[in-house]
């Protein structure tokens, strides 16, 4: 009898960790074959893409190669961009994989499967907006960040050479465009440091636009208020209800308003999820493309397909919005459909996700961070800022690391990157 065939489409924060789980608990005792399928051959968790557009953090120390973590998790990598999946057949349609030179390393493959996991994650939503495509940075994935940290290099470097100020116009005032505002400052500190010695934070013009009445809108307004200080502290130039038309070359017109030029022009207002996700016959998705589910995760329709992550929409009962596109949401999702799978394996009915949101919090790089974290105390919510909330953060993403490699691994990796620091320069300055 043939082991179930279990493919999981994404290796991001909730696709990586659900096929790590499933490796360890199917894979390894031979009860089922999981495969995991992403375009990327590693994996950069989103949240720190705002550090790699910098340069505050390497993507290649601090990237996850998926061979490598399959072989140690007993799972397989195939890697490709998923162009049709056949519901009727259970089958995947991979595109050929091709080098930089356009030559062809695979060819289009098929997939069979028994159980399918989408968790394609979103990207930014240009809401149509003319120019944007064209004219403006994005930050979706590890090459558009890395993309970004050249074009800024360069931007900087010519900036010190004229002892010209440097600018840069951020669309979005959520998380992404709060916390690479501050990033940026850090960053050009440390330029000066390494040698741009007519470029300082004085030097530094950024500017946040976004269209609704305050930043962080999805948060309370005390953490909004708190990160508005803080960063205009720095320099950061708030615009709010503000509503951009287009992006030209140089600069976001407003609908009302002068044009707000800048040298870099980057795009991170608005979430939607991957168009083809609409095209997979008896899905139903709503208009940003996520798919409706049921309470279990499973598509409607469907019991051997999952969605998590991002591209999952769900209003919990009792709950008057859907459960937000975040990481922690992507990372609760995988925990739990790694139970359904094993339950459906021994022929039991999968139980109903249930979503704790355990707050928010947004890093203003080094120099402070701030957020809500969400518990008992008093039987609410608390506010918290400073050192305590950067520790928080900064365990957020060594969590996820638990996950993927376990606690013993993750403080050796802490411990090595902490003799990383003393030989190599605090900003990847290539």
């Amino acid at each position: 009898m043939s082991k179930p065939k279990i493919v999981v489409v994404g290796g991001g924060a909730g696709g990586l960790p659900l096929v790590t789980k499933l490796g360890r608990k199917l894979g390894r005792v031979g009860n089922a074959d999981v495969t995991l399928v992403d375009s990327s051959s590693i994996h950069v968790w989103k949240p720190r893409f705002h550090e790699v557009a910098t340069g505050a953090i390497d993507a290649d120390l601090d990237a996850v190669d998926y061979r490598a973590h399959a072989q140690l998790n007993h799972y397989r990598f195939e890697p490709g961009t998923l162009t049709q999946v056949d519901t009727a057949n259970q089958q995947l349609t991979l595109a050929p994989l091709n080098d930089e030179q356009g030559k062809e390393v695979l060819p289009e493959r098929k997939l069979d499967y028994d159980y399918l996991v989408l968790a394609t994650g979103s990207q930014s939503n240009d809401f149509g907006t003319p120019g944007v495509r064209d004219n403006c940075l994005f930050m979706d994935s590890r090459a558009q960040a890395e993309r970004f940290r050249e074009r800024f290099l360069n931007a900087c470097l010519h900036a010190n050479h004229e002892g010209k100020p440097v600018s840069v116009a951020i669309v979005g005032g959520g998380a992404t465009g709060v916390e690479l505002a501050a990033e940026l400052h850090h960053a050009v500190s440390m330029l000066n440091f390494y040698g741009h010695d007519k470029l300082d934070r004085k030097h530094l013009q950024v500017d946040i636009i976004e269209a609704a009445p305050r930043i962080l809108p999805v948060l309370s307004e005390r953490v909004s208020a708190t990160a508005t200080k803080r960063l205009e502290a720095l320099g950061v130039k708030v615009r709010t209800g503000v509503m951009v038309a287009e992006a030209t070359e140089q600069a976001f017109v407003p609908k009302d308003g002068d044009p707000i030029e800048a040298d870099l022009l980057v795009w991170a207002a608005g979430v939607k999820c991957p168009e083809w996700l609409g095209q997979i016959p008896g899905l139903t998705t709503n208009r940003i493309n996520q798919v409706e589910v049921e309470p279990t995760l499973q598509a409607k329709g469907f019991k051997n397909i999952f969605i998590i992550g991002d591209a999952a929409f769900l209003i919990p009962e009792g709950a008057e919005r859907p459960i937000p596109p975040r990481a922690q949401s992507a990372q609760q999702m995988a925990q739990h459909t790694a139970r359904s799978l094993q339950q459906l394996l021994m022929n039991r009915e999968p139980r109903a996700f249930e979503y704790k949101d355990h707050g928010s919090l947004v890093s203003l790089s080094n120099y402070s961070s701030v957020g809500m974290l969400m518990g008992n105390l008093k039987g609410g919510n608390f506010f918290v800022e400073g050192w305590l909330a950067r520790m928080m953060y900064i365990s957020l993403y060594r969590m996820h690391q638990a996950a993927l490699y376990g606690w013993p691994r993750t403080v050796m990796l802490l411990i090595a990157g902490r003799f990383n620091k003393l030989v190599r320069p605090r900003l990847k300055l290539h």
